[in-house]
């Protein structure tokens, strides 16, 4: 998965943040060790024509906040993180204070991500955040909102475990619409490098 390499402590320099794994150790058995998204994917995530100027994205225990920078500085849409642990939150903050790019455009709250209200948004990232439990109430919270605010929503799921996968393939509300293949980015040929997309349409 994803590799600290040359290319990510460019990213990390040119952003301004720092958001390697450096251990940090999962809290619970619902919520997920940190793990950043390689900048690699990110790059192909950026590149593949979901994601808009005038989207803004939620990511799911966004951890230090790299998915919410790469993409609030190349696409210029805005980003929410959302992280259930208070550590991470508070270096998401410090990463903000030092961010290159427009501050105002990225922001973070330190909340249970079933609690969160995801009417303002309209794109939703996970990286197995958390439990295929906390998932089906979490995707209940974004069906709410849609049903409220009827809009186009995509939905990302970068390496989905096969719990993940098993209920997103069968629930009639979402259309499944294309995958962000990350194979040729790292060795062994891993069938789950890449982004599953879903969306609900309006």
């Amino acid at each position: 998965m994803a590799i600290h390499s040359a290319d990510g402590e460019k990213w990390e320099r040119r952003l301004g943040i720092s958001t390697e794994a450096a251990n940090f150790e999962k809290e619970d058995a619902a919520h997920c060790r940190y793990e950043p998204t390689s900048y690699a994917v990110l790059e192909r995530l950026a590149a593949s024509g979901f994601l808009k100027r005038e989207d803004t994205l939620v990511d799911y225990g966004c951890g230090k906040g790299r998915v919410g920078f790469f993409l609030n500085y190349t696409v210029g849409l805005k980003t929410v993180g959302v992280e259930y642990n208070p550590v991470l939150f508070k270096l998401a903050q410090e990463n903000l204070a030092g961010y290159a790019g427009r501050r105002t455009g990225v922001s973070f709250v330190c909340e249970n991500a079933e609690s969160y209200d995801a009417s303002g948004a309209n794109c939703f990232y996970f990286f197995n955040p958390f439990s295929g439990e906390i998932l089906q109430s979490v995707l209940g919270r974004i069906f709410e909102s849609w049903y409220d605010c009827p809009r186009h929503i995509y939905l990302f799921f970068y390496y989905a475990t096969d719990a993940y996968l098993a209920h997103l393939m069968t629930d009639d509300r979402l259309r499944f619409a294309g995958e962000i293949d990350c194979r040729d980015l790292f060795p062994g040929n891993d069938p789950k490098e890449k982004i599953t997309v879903f969306e609900l349409d309006c």
